[in-house]
């Protein structure tokens, strides 16, 4: 993640103020397995920076208030390459193994990794779909072709920070007419923290 800022000579400088690094794993094509971030945004009050993974499979929540230095105060796994039970296996530096504990939500499991989001107007409701590209998502997650995708709320805490699955909700996308069908981008009728648009 990039800040780009101007300096005190008028000119426009930029520094890395968050950065995502590799996980060394087993069982991937390649030795190493990328944070690939797809999506972010910033809550209408400027206070909190949210973005996800879709390979990792986490959604991360950083306060911003002091944007030169971001402090990731929330986080949750709902997916990707490194959940357990994946042939995919996280070596740590202390020559540990690692998989990220992803919860089902209403007895599904979660497919897929998180890659789309909206936040509603409050702050306090996170919508977050796991379909990147039809062709993508056939070569990381062939159950997401399989079976379909899905739409979940992550419940966020606007005042000291965090984030948690909501457990009450949950659209699948598998049963779908002419689906199962891959749940790309969302928008609320009314607008959201990320619209031009406010009805």
């Amino acid at each position: 993640m990039v800040r780009f800022f101007k300096t005190s000579d008028g000119s426009w400088d930029h520094e890395v103020v968050i950065s995502v690094p590799p996980f060394k794993v087993q069982n991937w094509i390649l030795p190493e397995l990328p944070g690939l971030i797809t999506d972010l945004l910033i809550s209408l009050d400027d206070r909190y920076l949210y973005f996800v993974n879709w390979l990792h499979g986490d959604i991360r929540q950083y306060n911003i208030e002091d944007p030169e230095k971001p402090v990731l105060v929330g986080q949750v796994w709902v997916g990707g390459l490194v959940r357990k039970g994946s042939k995919v296996i996280v070596e740590k530096e202390n020559g540990q193994q690692w998989q990220s504990d992803v919860s089902d939500v209403q007895g599904k499991r979660l497919r897929g990794g998180p890659q789309m989001i909206q936040l509603s107007l409050d702050g306090k409701r996170l919508y977050v779909t796991n379909s990147l590209f039809s062709a993508w998502d056939r070569q990381f997650y062939p159950e997401l072709i399989e079976k379909g995708s899905h739409m979940l709320q992550i419940d966020c805490d606007t005042e000291k920070g965090g984030l948690a699955v909501n457990a009450n909700f949950f659209v699948d996308f598998e049963t779908e007419p002419e689906g199962p069908a891959l749940a790309h981008e969302m928008r609320y009728p009314g607008g959201d923290c990320t619209s031009d648009i406010w009805v």
